[in-house]
């Protein structure tokens, strides 16, 4: 691979400067037709074996670049803050919005070649990790992101006499890092291992481009036009998204056929005094539990979905009330900022993720994207039929951190959901409640139980399963969710001990 690239390319200084100026402007005039005329962004990856080459990289393109709007982004050592979330929250958090560019140095790159390289993990694992790589990258280009990864590459004695001028430059010396001269000296085998790992993440939706980085002037010229290629080609892109295809009708697919829904026992109920005993009892294991896993640092995520009206809230804060003050956020419902809107959809749920110890309570969640915008048609059906596998991912991703993950469903029948919709209109403080979609979503019912059927099907595993709650009457649904996230806790730190 990479010797397919060694040609010993160079650009006289007059060729280079004279492409140069003219790269310039087209570059600068792409980026603000990129911030002032599109809606999507572009992420450039520059990884490489030339680290002091891609400091020289970026230092270049943000003089011939708008400077204040090109995001630039050393990826080192994960910070304190970044290890106590889920691998990959570091770079969702550093995602540029539609209408940006961000410039990233290290990377994706460092969550394979530096562990592998130090020996902390084994080939198995440099496996599962380019997956999830490709995997992120598949889902940020389908949601519309340019991708430009470009790695520069250093031919083995070439790398030898940079490091050795490096040296001797008291201007360059300082910028020197143990690990290059440890490159230079495991060369061979650092070039096989990024051969691999190359390979295994070179995709369609997102593929690398090799430069040979012995001549600065040519290294300088070829990732300009890698860059601005990307960009042009993606603004010159006139071909229509197709429409969305409308949901099929759920009379259609619904008669005559049973839905998860109808599995649940919505006859479940509790007495007054049973419901108090139980729910104290819970509240007091949670609340140990709790504090248990806050010394572990383990985090707790709780996703909660279900027909407007089912008792949500009430759950919520019978879980709360069991909880110290400052050591758990609410994120209630809300239609997307604009802000949010400029970014992949789960990416305001991965902002949201807490630092190791607190519990996070999702009320609505990222399901929305397979609920209301599925039933509403608010994106196109290709999008939330690809939704199912990103939610897979991003739940398997917190698990794998070590995060308590519960998910609730609570489910009522159509007659007890009217019940309490006239109930809330007689009741002034709870006139807040409702609303005329509250209505129109009752409208859709039928809609939405094919929706919710589909996404417990597809999304229920074995390490993220949903839990459907009989909320016909509220006692039951307030202890037995309770109970589900005060078992799942108390299991994580008996395997955390």
């Amino acid at each position: 691979m990479f010797e397919a690239v060694e040609l010993g390319q160079t650009v006289s200084k007059e060729t280079y400067e004279e492409a140069r100026e003219e790269l310039r402007v087209a570059l600068v005039n792409a980026q603000y037709d990129v911030r002032h005329r599109a809606e999507f962004s572009v992420s450039i990856i520059l990884g490489g074996d030339d680290r002091l080459g891609i400091n020289d990289v970026i230092t270049e393109l943000n003089r011939w670049m708008d400077a204040r709007y090109l995001a630039t982004h050393v990826l080192h050592t994960p910070s304190d803050e970044e290890r106590q979330r889920p691998r990959f929250w570091r770079f969702w958090r550093r995602l540029p919005r539609a209408g940006e560019i961000s410039l990233s140095a290290g990377g994706l790159s460092s969550e394979v070649l530096r562990p592998r390289l130090l020996g902390e993990i084994g080939k198995a694992e440099v496996g599962r990790r380019c997956e999830r790589i490709t995997r992120f990258e598949d889902a940020l280009h389908d949601d519309g992101a340019v991708i430009v990864k470009i790695w520069l590459h250093l031919p083995k004695k070439e790398a030898r006499k940079r490091l050795t001028r490096a040296r001797k430059d008291p201007d360059r010396a300082w910028m020197l890092q143990p690990e290059d001269k440890e490159l230079v000296k495991h060369h061979r085998r650092v070039m096989r291992l990024a051969e691999d790992f190359l390979r295994r993440t070179d995709t369609a939706a997102a593929p690398w481009h090799l430069v040979e980085s012995t001549d600065r002037h040519h290294r300088d010229l070829a990732v300009g036009r890698l860059i601005l290629d990307a960009i042009q080609r993606r603004l010159d892109d006139v071909a229509l998204a197709s429409p969305s295809r409308p949901v099929p009708s759920s009379d259609a697919l619904l008669e005559g056929h049973r839905t998860v829904l109808d599995t649940v026992d919505l006859s479940a109920s509790l007495d007054r005094d049973e419901y108090r005993a139980r729910l104290a009892s819970a509240q007091r294991r949670l609340n140990a539990a709790h504090r248990a896993g806050r010394e572990l640092g383990i985090t707790t995520v709780l996703a909660f979905e279900g027909w407007d009206a089912a008792g949500k809230g009430g759950c919520i804060r019978r879980l709360t009330t069991a909880l110290d003050a400052g050591h758990f956020a609410i994120a209630p419902s809300a239609a997307p900022t604009e802000e949010e809107l400029a970014h992949h959809y789960l990416w305001r749920f991965w902002m949201r993720l807490p630092r190791a110890g607190v519990v996070q309570i999702f009320d609505r969640s990222w399901y929305g994207r397979v609920l209301v915008e599925r039933v509403e048609q608010l994106t196109p059906e290709e999008s939330w039929r690809r939704a199912y596998g990103e939610i897979n991912d991003f739940e398997q991703q917190l698990v794998e951190h070590g995060s308590v993950v519960c998910k609730f469903w609570l489910h009522v029948s159509p007659e007890e959901q009217l019940r309490r919709f006239e109930a809330r209109q007689d009741t002034p403080y709870k006139h807040f409640k409702l609303t005329g979609e509250d209505w129109r979503n009752r409208d859709r019912w039928d809609d939405y139980a094919l929706a919710v059927h589909d996404m417990v099907e597809r999304t229920s595993t074995h390490t993220t399963p949903w839990h459907l709650v009989a909320a016909e009457d509220k006692r039951w649904a307030r202890v037995q969710v309770l109970e589900t996230v005060t078992e799942a806790l108390e299991a994580a730190v008996e395997t955390r001990r």
